[in-house]
């Protein structure tokens, strides 16, 4: 998709984070697009002093947010569910378009819950004043949380009446692309535990599979607009917390 502007992404240069859905979105639908905080010398500066503007008059409260001609949205799942009206990454039908609305409200549950694996008492405090903490948290995540997750998109994809191997309808839609960047992330911080997992929902890894071998996604990929995990983001691999209790 072409644009007379670029658009501009604003999130933190070194991290995936919560970012990274949009721009898996952005390159799969070939917009053209500049992430500012990484095209800066100093990014970080940058991404502070655009939050921090007092000329904005309706500001987002954090990063992510998305300028794109005269708007400037915020929230990884309000910025996806703007891309996808803009591009075929959403449903034309208004029960389609609020389906894929809806998945990824969920995968944004299921962001939250990865974070507090290793940061379940406070984002503010360091991993290390809260091992002991995160080890119950990422226990009963393991045990409990990510298999219901997981078993509930292993569900949709086997009811989607299209009889396709996405989540809506016939064709890729972006929660596919944040799905594919959740199994991705479990795989980095949970590698263990993972192996179990792909094997009880075999369809949602055939779709991160499917996804990553998409040209313009392995094309990203495989570039360095791609940050590497790293432990400084919503997936950390900590050996400790990686478990297999069944």
């Amino acid at each position: 998709m072409s644009v007379s502007k670029p658009w501009e992404l604003y999130y933190w240069p070194d991290i995936q984070g919560r970012g990274e859905f949009i721009r898996l979105a952005l390159e799969e639908a070939g917009i053209d697009y500049v992430d500012v905080a990484r095209s800066h010398k100093d990014g970080t500066s940058s991404l502070v002093a655009a939050l921090e503007a007092e000329n904005i008059e309706r500001p987002p409260f954090a990063a992510p947010f998305l300028r794109a001609a005269d708007l400037l949205i915020g929230q990884t799942a309000n910025i996806l569910m703007f891309v996808g009206s803009r591009t075929a990454l959403a449903p034309a039908e208004e029960a389609g378009r609020l389906w894929a609305h809806q998945l990824q409200l969920t995968i944004a549950d299921f962001v939250q819950e990865i974070h507090d694996t290793h940061h379940p008492i406070g984002g503010g405090l360091y991993y290390e004043d809260q091992k002991k903490e995160a080890r119950r948290r990422a226990a009963d995540f393991l045990e409990n949380r990510a298999p219901k997750y997981l078993g509930y998109f292993q569900q949709v994809l086997k009811r989607n009446k299209d009889g396709s191997e996405y989540l809506i309808g016939p064709s890729l839609t972006y929660p596919d692309l944040s799905l594919f960047q959740i199994v991705a992330g479990l795989r980095y911080a949970f590698p263990r535990a993972m192996t179990r997992e792909a094997k009880r929902h075999p369809l949602v890894w055939k779709l991160h599979d499917r996804v990553a071998s998409r040209p313009r996604v392995a094309a990203y990929l495989a570039s360095d607009r791609r940050i590497a995990f790293n432990q400084e983001g919503i997936f950390r691999h900590y050996r400790e917390l990686d478990t297999q209790s069944r």
